[in-house]
């Protein structure tokens, strides 16, 4: 979590003075890389950013916000012909059995416009809301989460997502009507020795001496829809030079441009129909025209392109907590045991209680990101961060409790219960389909990381110099002054506050108390920052413990404050969603203290030091009594650049008739 002030020398766009060897660089220069592409403005309000500075701002969620009428009704004229079409046409046991989703799938999607719901209708695609999207991802995802992978990677992070945003309009004109046809997209940035590291990206985009374009060298991995993509983002680097700013820069490269080669298609635990690849670029020309953005660019475009791509993750999350709400439902009401529905005993009834309040929970919060999202007056940052974070987690926490609930039949597969007679549930799919979601586009510690950078923003603003080893004493003089004036007018708003009044929040009704809560708590959590800042200074960042437990209570007091505002939205046309709201707030809160309790009294240092001593063999005698991996082969990829040597491996989709 490097200061503001000091990510200024790797220049504006996160291009700046880099070693001449992008693989060898310092873990300063990393931050710096990494800090510099982050947008560092603050035009427009946030929730999230208000929540961790102390300050519960309702007015920025309450009422609750409400989509275009018009476009809802265009919107669900179409979610009904998907629904219609994936529940008839796709069978998702076959997507698993054969781990591929046949051609005909692809273009039965085309034809629905399903490749093109986030393409602007000028461009041929349907021009669909984030809310809808998600919506509709979910609707595909619950009969084969690969089919939500396969939509999601093409238009949240692929080729429309960057061109919507950083496009020309001739970049759009040109790529956009194809890919809401049916081409389908990837997105290219993960290397083999490079993952959420991006100061050391490997693959070059070397100028041509004419000017005309760049030649792309490199590999590239984990590339979702790598194998079947006809239109790719890859993030490269073009060297700096005399007149020439450089950088980790995007482009829209053709996937049949010659020099390409699809070395493998990857095969993970779950995810059977995913179509991910290693790719190799050896001398791939790509037109100047094709760069996205400019140069050095391409880590700001990353980001940004993720703020509302992230929200796909969550809607799958989101759709896998409905699926798995309604198998323990039916199976906990008709399974008896002990005379007794199973769902009867306490110890089960809990784990029901937790999927339903939690599965609403989820599906708030990412309805709020979402209305948020497709009101151009919020910055959602943060709120997306935190959805995508809270629900990857708590998803994967739900079908492990229901892979507990069905017992032995949550650990068969779908495919064995229904060769010997009984209704088959792929419950042990949904546990390994979910797994990646804590570690796609983002991991959980990455994403504590980066939120956690983002709530301590506004100290860092006021006060990074101060905290600066390379600042000099008049820069530290400027910033005391600044950080005295700050902090005379911040800390005396946490002492008190609205939360400490019996009688707020009363038009919330049975609700109010848990917003009182959430009141206090914000308050606490920013004092709670400001005394690690105080106490641990530059070392904070270092202390990445205590800094996901901030951002979990951040996440929970975001679910507690929209579930309450849902809930009280609702209350006459859903009354029962005020008893999950208040179930969902009463679990979150003991969840809550817990972190509080724990961001103190914990064993961080002890742990930290202990991994040390695992790491440098002292404890390797527990090791002894198993057949451990062979370790005959490097653990890191050592591949550099060179001519393909893995033959082709791409498939090619008939266009739909």
């Amino acid at each position: 979590m490097t200061t503001t002030q000091n990510s200024r020398s790797a220049g504006a766009d996160g291009v700046g003075p880099l070693p001449a060897e992008a693989g060898q660089v310092s873990e300063r220069e990393a931050r710096q890389v990494a800090e510099a592409a982050r947008e560092s403005e603050w035009g427009k309000p946030s929730f999230g950013k208000e929540l961790f500075l102390g300050r519960l701002r309702l007015d920025l969620i309450d009422p609750w916000p409400t989509p275009d009428p018009a476009a809802t009704a265009k919107a669900e004229e179409f979610l009904g012909r998907l629904d219609e079409y994936v529940r008839s046409d796709v069978d998702g046991e076959r997507i698993e059995r054969d781990a591929r989703i046949p051609d005909e799938v692809f273009q039965g999607l085309a034809r629905l416009g399903a490749f093109g719901m986030k393409i602007d209708e000028k461009y041929g695609g349907l021009g669909l809301s984030n809310l809808h999207y998600c919506q509709a991802l979910m609707r595909a995802g619950s009969v084969s989460p690969a089919i939500g992978a396969l939509l999601s990677a093409h238009q949240s992070i692929g080729v429309p997502q960057p061109l919507k945003l950083f496009g020309t309009d001739e970049q759009k004109q040109t790529f956009l009507p194809r890919l809401a046809a049916g081409e389908v997209s990837a997105f290219l940035l993960t290397e083999p020795d490079v993952g959420s590291d991006p100061a050391r990206l490997a693959t070059t985009a070397e100028p041509t001496e004419d000017g005309a374009g760049y030649r792309l060298n490199g590999v590239k991995l984990w590339a979702t829809n790598g194998t079947v993509a006809t239109l790719l983002v890859v993030m490269a680097r073009v060297p700096a030079s005399e007149g020439r700013r450089g950088g980790i820069t995007a482009f829209v490269v053709e996937g049949d441009s010659p020099g390409i080669t699809v070395e493998r298609r990857n095969a993970f635990l779950g995810l059977r129909g995913l179509e991910n690849s290693v790719t190799r670029f050896h001398d791939v020309f790509v037109p100047a025209e094709n760069v996205i953005g400019g140069e050095g660019r391409g880590l700001k475009i990353a980001l940004t392109t993720l703020n509302t791509g992230r929200l796909s993750l969550p809607a799958m999350c989101v759709g896998a907590g409905k699926w798995c709400l309604h198998v323990a439902r039916e199976w906990a009401a008709e399974r008896v045991q002990w005379g007794r529905p199973v769902g009867a005993h306490e110890a089960v009834a809990t784990k029901i209680a937790f999927i339903a309040a939690t599965t609403y929970g989820m599906e708030t919060m990412l309805e709020l990101c979402c209305l948020l999202a497709d009101d151009d007056r919020n910055d959602i940052r943060i709120e997306a961060a935190l959805v995508k974070l809270y629900a990857s987690e708590m998803a994967w926490r739900i079908a492990d409790e229901l892979v507990q609930i069905r017992g032995g039949r949550g650990y068969e597969t779908a495919e064995s219960l229904a060769a010997r007679g009984e209704r088959p549930a792929a419950v042990e799919q949904i546990l390994r389909d979910l797994r990646i979601n804590r570690i796609f586009e983002g991991s959980t510690e990455i994403m504590h990381l980066l939120i956690a950078r983002e709530a301590v923003d506004a100290h860092l603003s006021v006060a990074g110099d101060i905290i600066d080893p390379e600042a000099g004493l008049g820069r530290k003089a400027r910033a005391g002054a600044r950080a005295g004036a700050f902090y005379a007018r911040w800390l005396p708003t946490l002492a008190v506050g609205r939360g400490q009044n019996p009688g707020a929040y009363a038009e919330f009704g049975a609700l109010a108390g848990h917003l009182r809560y959430a009141e206090r708590a914000s308050r606490k959590l920013a004092r709670s920052t400001f005394y690690a800042m105080s106490r641990w200074q530059g070392k904070l960042e270092r202390k990445q413990g205590f800094l996901g437990r901030i951002v979990d209570i951040g996440a929970e007091l975001f679910a507690i404050s929209a579930v309450c505002v849902r809930a009280n939205a609702q209350r006459e046309a859903r009354p029962e969603g005020v008893e999950l709201a208040d179930l969902f707030c009463r679990q979150a809160r003991l969840r809550v203290d817990a972190l509080f309790r724990a961001l103190w009294e914990n064993t961080d240092p002890v742990d930290v030091a202990a991994a040390k001593r695992v790491l440098d063999g002292r404890y390797a005698f527990l090791e002894q009594g198993v057949v451990a991996p062979s370790d005959d082969r490097a653990w890191v990829s050592t591949w550099t650049p060179g001519p393909a040597t893995a033959p082709d491996v791409r498939r090619r989709i008939p266009p739909p008739s």
